[in-house]
């Protein structure tokens, strides 16, 4: 007969991202009762990029929380690229390079979230959040379709849009960067890798251009090896809305991208041109403005849902998965004990140091090469 799990031992986990997941594998290692919930249908419902660079604090976070099975998966599915960051002009000359010591490594989001889903059985999908409330015993979670779920401890991993951080910090901003962006993948085979120079499988090459304008390529082995490639601009380069960009064909953000590249290198836009149509989508960056810390409670938040951050440095994906596992350590001895001695507290307090330096130094380089709107005070 199985044990039966008290709510108050239970950890609400709201959004399956990478930051949440982390976080669940961490609590069922230390056998902490944990659901997620997730508003989107199904883990392909909803594209937010082809690649991620995994550096040595989301390596650290994952070898933390993953059993040896799902971390060896993990290793298998990751490329070492060369641990640099070439910058060329539009005309492919090189500019500089800054060297990484500690690369880490690259993978194809969809396998790292799919590795992270492995062995969790309290995943629930299509499951939208539309507030919470809490008592002095617990937690209850209300979703959409209504349903409820009971805990000690809520957590808002819900991204950028999370509905978690409104109701609980209705004061924190979140901002647009003046930023877009159109990605694409491209298959590496014998007609597309020429397009490449070796220098180009790197952590990230960037290749910028007039106008705050620049196209962004890195590789991906698996499950096929493919680039990376999106095209960075200014909003107001486009010369229609985010709506009507929304709502154009992968053949049509193609040409979109195209004419951003007009007069570039002929294999730069070679690259733009062998994109995968149907691998081609729009996304509008923003960013979280930082805030003072709160009184901690039974609610708390990581990754996106409290220091969104442009992709600039690279740094979102590794925070939320910083983050995940050191909450998944701060609740090591339940839900309650967790709140009484300050372990939540401390958590946020790291939390928010090191997720709002990322914000930062996102911000600084985004405005740096693409002319991010600066934070507000």
């Amino acid at each position: 007969m199985s044990k039966q799990v008290r709510s108050e031992d239970r950890v609400l986990v709201i959004g399956a991202g990478i930051g949440g997941l982390c976080l669940a594998q961490g609590l069922t290692r230390a056998g902490i009762p944990c659901a997620v919930y997730e508003r989107d249908d199904s883990p392909e419902s909803r594209l937010q990029g082809y690649r991620l660079h995994i550096d040595v604090l989301g390596i650290r976070a994952l070898r933390e929380v993953l059993p040896d099975e799902l971390y060896a998966r993990f290793e298998a599915t990751s490329l070492r690229p060369r641990p640099t960051v070439p910058r060329y002009d539009d005309q492919l000359a090189l500019q500089s390079v800054t060297e990484f010591p500690e690369p880490g490594v690259n993978v194809n989001r969809m396998t790292l979230r799919r590795i992270l889903l492995g062995g969790l059985d309290g995943v629930r999908f299509g499951k939208r959040l539309t507030h919470y409330a809490t008592d002095a015993g617990g937690v209850t979670a209300y979703f959409a379709d209504g349903t409820t779920a009971r805990g000690g401890v809520l957590v808002g991993a819900d991204g950028v849009n999370s509905p978690v951080r409104r109701q609980y910090l209705p004061h924190a901003r979140i901002e647009d960067t003046g930023l877009r962006q159109l990605y694409g993948k491209i298959p590496l085979d014998g007609r597309t890798r020429p397009l490449f120079d070796d220098e180009m499988h790197a952590v990230f090459s960037m290749i910028l251009g007039p106008g705050h304008t620049m196209v962004g390529v890195a590789p991906v082995a698996h499950p096929e090896p493919f680039m990376t490639c999106l095209v960075g601009l200014r909003r107001e380069s486009i010369g229609l809305t985010d709506e009507e960009v929304a709502e154009l064909s992968g053949e049509q953000l193609r040409e979109l991208a195209l004419q951003q590249v007009d007069g570039w290198h002929p294999r730069v836009r070679a690259m733009v041109s062998n994109w995968a149509l149907e691998t081609v989508f729009p996304l509008v960056i923003r960013t979280s403005v930082p805030f003072a810390p709160w009184a901690s409670s039974r609610v708390t938040l990581l990754g996106d849902a409290v220091h969104a951050m442009s992709p600039a440095a690279g740094a979102g994906a590794n925070a939320a998965l910083r983050d995940g596992a050191a909450l998944a350590a701060a609740l090591r001895a339940g839900p309650r004990n967790a709140i009484a001695d300050g372990a939540i507290a401390a958590y946020e307090a790291a939390m928010l140091a090191h997720g709002f330096a990322a914000v930062r130094e996102s911000a600084a380089n985004g405005h740096q090469y693409l002319g991010q709107d600066p934070l507000p005070v």
